[in-house]
């Protein structure tokens, strides 16, 4: 019977693991931390994503959780929408997207798995393409290892060698803040050289980040984030003002360059180990869940870490291609790009948006 290591359990390390023992393989996950989790972010499961889910048998369990049929826009930093969100037209022709806690996808991801697959505290030093992993609890081997270990993955070095993570230009602020007055519209605002996003919760709580040009490993203070966005439209300000400072998140923001395989042997990368994105189209982990259903329906044929490779790789460099270029559109400065930016958000037919989502949205099994 073939086995198979996963390193790293994150949303494409345990989705993976959870695709492969529900083909039958027994599995292993090896995570560095004491313990699975994930604090003070949600994360927007886009229908792609969803159809992912419903393929590992978790989909019922997601939108429970989660909140459907969000309406959402993009708004300038004065609260006057340059486009809106059909969402009827969102479900019938793709079907509705899901937000949740990413703690709570984590959660039902790991509740799926057989227990005794995870093993915590576990750190890998190297990957071979034999098959082999080393790490502190000894040695290691499976038929096959996926690396799953996020944007400074190890196991990629044995596929890859040596990939610096490229920085994108700006930085962000998450957090999950609870609030006395109910919101109805949600969304993103773009202003100049920065952007604030926001989307419910299913316990009553805002997912929001705050996104600003900055120069790489630049210091910063939650208050300067209050200051810099103290002007923009309601609730923006309230938002920030409730958020608890002690578990705010503060990443800049990276991304990969594109590799030239994502397999090598018996080694396979899924999630940011392969394709670290930029979060401009909300496709990070929507990509992961993919990945690991794919590879699951491969893993068992001949060379089928070779055949992930040629399926998934240029989907996802296409996607991340495209995230990139709304992130440079989004983070523009420059007043008059922002006007010309701003006017061409408003004058495009919501059909042209739609079909432009079309073969991101439209994947299937």
């Amino acid at each position: 019977m073939s086995t198979a290591i996963v390193v790293g359990g994150g949303i494409g390390g345990l989705a993976t693991a959870l695709a492969l023992t529900r083909r039958g393989w027994p599995v292993q996950v090896l995570e560095r931390a004491p313990e699975i989790a994930e604090v003070g972010s949600g994360i927007s499961l886009w229908a792609n994503a969803v159809r992912a889910l419903d393929a590992l048998g978790v989909g019922a369990a997601v939108r429970e959780q989660g909140i459907e049929d969000v309406a959402a826009g993009i708004r300038t930093a004065r609260g006057r929408w340059l486009s809106r969100t059909d969402v009827a037209t969102m479900r019938a022709r793709f079907g509705a997207p899901v937000v949740i806690h990413r703690a709570a996808l984590l959660d039902i991801l790991r509740a799926a798995i057989p227990d005794g697959v995870v093993r915590t505290g576990i750190s890998v030093s190297r990957a071979g393409t034999d098959g082999s992993v080393v790490h502190t609890g000894g040695v290691s081997t499976a038929d096959l290892v996926v690396g799953a270990d996020g944007i400074r993955s190890v196991v990629r070095r044995a596929v890859c060698g040596d990939v610096p993570a490229r920085y994108a230009g700006y930085t962000a602020w998450r957090a999950v803040v609870a609030v006395d007055e109910p919101l109805t519209e949600f969304g993103e605002t773009w202003g100049r050289g920065a952007r604030f996003g926001m989307a419910p919760l299913a316990d009553g709580r805002i997912y929001c980040f705050a996104v600003y040009n900055a120069p790489e490993n630049a210091p910063g203070s939650f208050a300067e984030v209050r200051a810099r966005f103290a002007g923009w439209h309601h609730p923006i300000p309230a938002l920030l003002a409730a958020a608890d400072e002690n578990t705010v998140l503060h990443n800049d923001i990276y991304e990969l360059v594109p590799l030239p395989t994502f397999s090598a042997g018996r080694i396979a990368l899924v999630g940011d180990a392969a394709h670290a994105m930029t979060p401009n189209l909300g496709q990070g982990g929507c990509q992961a869940l993919e990945d690991a259903v794919v590879l699951a329906r491969l893993a068992g044929e001949p060379n089928g870490p070779a055949q992930y490779d040629r399926e998934r790789r240029p989907r996802t460099q296409m996607i991340a291609a495209r995230s990139a270029r709304i992130g440079t559109i989004g983070q523009l400065s420059a007043a008059p790009l922002v006007a010309l930016r701003d006017t061409a958000l408003r004058i495009t037919p919501a059909s042209v948006s739609f079909r432009a989502m079309d073969e991101i949205l439209d994947w299937t099994c």
